[in-house]
């Protein structure tokens, strides 16, 4: 079954699980809602790719990671287009939750889906045990205080932000949980695994960055110029488009060059290298030639 489908399949079968009945039926629908269309599932393939490089000897296991991770964030999603955050009206093209459903229940779904992720994995440590807890340990870190996106978050409201730290936490974290949870679903020791996932963050908040500053609205399929609206720190306002397009290609450049020694290293590397093709803004590429 291809990574797409393992991942769809499994993130499918939990929020089904969770929609049982009796329940309130628009907090239901909402949860799929907040799911579905699912994006480029980005942190999903890189666990599944990682435990896959790794032997892949529990494909359940790793199936239930890949649909945990994409489900925390997908609520994490649910919860920054709030009002009180970002106030989105607009996600993956769509009306956000909030707008959709109404704000109490958008606070209830990205709740919900929290849990959700939890649950998922807990269903596990029975059959599972050390690698079940090591998920929960590892995704818990990654999206709480003070290693996770509620960090991330947090840094938003102070005064004084510490940049590197601000897109560890509110981006790079869970590209973290992405890989070592891979590791972990397939056995493997997470620590190596740490660098690459935090690479593969913080380029994706640069190019994150670099989207919100030259992309609009229908492009994204969210709102744009956001950074500069809500007075964030981010990598364009700090070098320049120039600066931030040599910084991208260099922080990738190293993702890959991190990538620890495993059966599927080159594989792995394969598929960096085709998220990084993806991750350089088109409208950016102008701005560096190439070899620069």
């Amino acid at each position: 079954m291809r990574l797409k489908d393992r991942i769809e399949s499994a993130i499918a079968a939990e929020i089904k699980a969770a929609q049982a009945q009796p329940s309130p039926a628009k907090l239901a629908a909402a949860l799929d809602y907040a799911v579905t269309p699912g994006g480029a599932r980005i942190r999903p393939t890189i666990l599944m790719s990682v435990a896959i490089a790794c032997g892949d000897d529990d494909p359940a296991l790793a199936d239930t990671a890949a649909a945990a991770l994409e489900i925390m964030h997908c609520a994490s999603l649910v919860h920054d287009d709030l009002p009180c955050f970002d106030d989105a009206d607009i996600r993956r093209g769509k009306p956000s939750v909030h707008r959709a459903w109404s704000e109490s229940l958008a606070v209830l779904t990205g709740d919900s889906l929290i849990i959700l992720a939890f649950a998922a994995l807990a269903r596990h440590a029975a059959r599972a045990p050390v690698r079940a807890g090591q998920l929960i340990a590892t995704l818990a870190d990654r999206s709480g205080m003070p290693n996770g996106i509620c960090a991330g978050q947090g840094w938003e409201c102070e005064s004084s932000v510490d940049l590197s730290a601000y897109h560890r936490s509110k981006t790079g974290a869970l590209f973290i949980a992405a890989t070592q949870m891979g590791a972990i679903a397939a056995g493997q020791d997470p620590e190596p695994w740490e660098e690459l996932g935090a690479r593969i963050g913080e380029a994706f908040q640069v190019a994150d960055d670099l989207r919100d500053a030259l992309y609009d609205a229908t492009t994204l399929g969210k709102p744009g110029g956001q950074d500069e609206r809500l007075g964030r720190p981010n990598a364009v306002s700090e070098l320049g488009v120039d600066g931030a397009v040599k910084r991208l290609k260099d922080i990738l450049s190293g993702a890959i060059a991190s990538i620890p020694a495993c059966p599927g290293e080159a594989m792995l590397a394969q598929m960096v290298q085709a998220q990084a093709d993806r991750l350089v803004p088109k409208t950016a590429t102008r701005h560096v030639q190439p070899g620069e």
